[in-house]
């Protein structure tokens, strides 16, 4: 059916916009820190940034796998 492909694309689309979104975030907060650390006294380190990639991960993970369902549903009605 044409609804499961879409949501197939959608879900797919989804899931790399997530991913790229995720990868600016986290280089955006690595390099606040890094700077932070360096000149503005911060106390946490850089390393700390890479901890945003949990939320997104789970999100880039939920979105491939109903993507990953919605396939399945679509090659089963053809």
């Amino acid at each position: 059916m044409k609804k499961y492909k879409g949501l197939t694309w959608l879900f797919a689309a989804l899931a790399f916009l997530l991913s790229n979104v995720m990868c600016a975030v986290v280089a955006y907060n690595y390099c606040n820190l890094l700077w932070g650390g360096r000149y503005a006294g911060y106390s946490a380190p850089p390393s700390v940034a890479f901890v945003y990639c949990i939320p997104y991960g789970t999100g880039i993970m939920i979105c491939g796998l109903l993507a990953w369902i919605f396939n399945k549903k679509r090659q089963k009605s053809l």
